[in-house]
């Protein structure tokens, strides 16, 4: 994956001590598919290959103690660095230095879709108890969370971010048309989804999807869609609001609060 791009695509270093973790899922489905056609460029940068002793330590005990360990200064720079001249080679210009963590904003399909336009970034995947705040002053632009929870290494959401990016990307999808209809693109949740066979074990596909009647379907489906939203996350309607088609759409299935 350190290959020269191929045509013009978006340039992604990950920053981590487990390399062979980004490469497993970048091998596979999507992301596979996304790198074949040049369209995603993937670069590893291990913060151990810059370490200066001969154990090549990453990471010291706490100033002011406390459990675990934290990763060091100067290892981390130098693998950013390193990261940021290669970007520079192959693009032209600095990356965006992202660090997954779960001090940083919650990342959302909003910001996906702003991050796709970015030429090239850099995403920095921490570990143990976290890295050393100095890393995040000196060569941080951002910091995105996946989610309130906790992981044992940054790597797994900086490939939820690269996955999550990549469907936006020409042709990697098997039907472009695909990324249109997504969960959250418009503020809402996904409708149902049914397929063959029409029953089974009592439960039937709805009417509705068998009539070949397309505006009917469509109406069905944004009308399923806005009840789940409200269902299970009003949050995301109280925030984009709702149009008077919307509302008319809901009818009696939107209480009156």
């Amino acid at each position: 994956m350190t290959e020269e791009m191929s045509g013009k695509g978006l340039w992604i270093a990950v920053v981590t001590l487990f390399p062979e973790l980004v490469r497993s899922l970048s091998s596979a489905g999507v992301l596979s598919r996304a790198v074949a056609s040049g369209r995603l460029h993937i670069e590893v940068f291990n913060p151990r290959d810059f370490a200066n002793d001969r154990h090549r330590s990453v990471d010291d005990r706490p100033y002011g103690g406390g459990p675990g360990m934290v990763m060091m200064v100067e290892p981390l720079m130098a693998a950013i660095e390193a990261a940021q001249a290669a970007a520079r080679g192959a693009t032209g210009s600095a990356a965006h230095v992202i660090c997954l963590s779960p001090q940083g904003r919650a990342l959302d399909q909003q910001r996906v879709v702003e991050l796709v336009g970015t030429k090239s970034m850099i995403l920095v995947a921490g570990r143990y108890e976290g890295i050393d705040e100095r890393v995040t002053k000196l060569a941080v632009d951002e910091e995105l969370s996946i989610g309130d929870y906790v992981l044992t290494g940054g790597e797994l959401a900086a490939m939820v971010l690269v996955d999550a990016m990549s469907r936006f990307l020409p042709g990697t999808l098997g039907n472009d048309a695909s990324v249109c209809e997504e969960s959250h693109l418009d503020g809402r949740l996904d409708y149902p989804h049914y397929t063959r066979p029409e029953e089974i074990r009592g439960l039937p596909v709805p009417e509705i999807l068998l009539s070949g009647d397309h505006q009917a379907v469509e109406k069905w489906r944004r009308k399923e869609s806005l009840k789940r939203t409200w269902a299970r996350r009003p949050d995301l309607l109280t925030k984009r609001g709702l149009s008077d088609e919307e509302y008319e759409l809901l009818g009696d299935d939107f209480p009156d609060t």
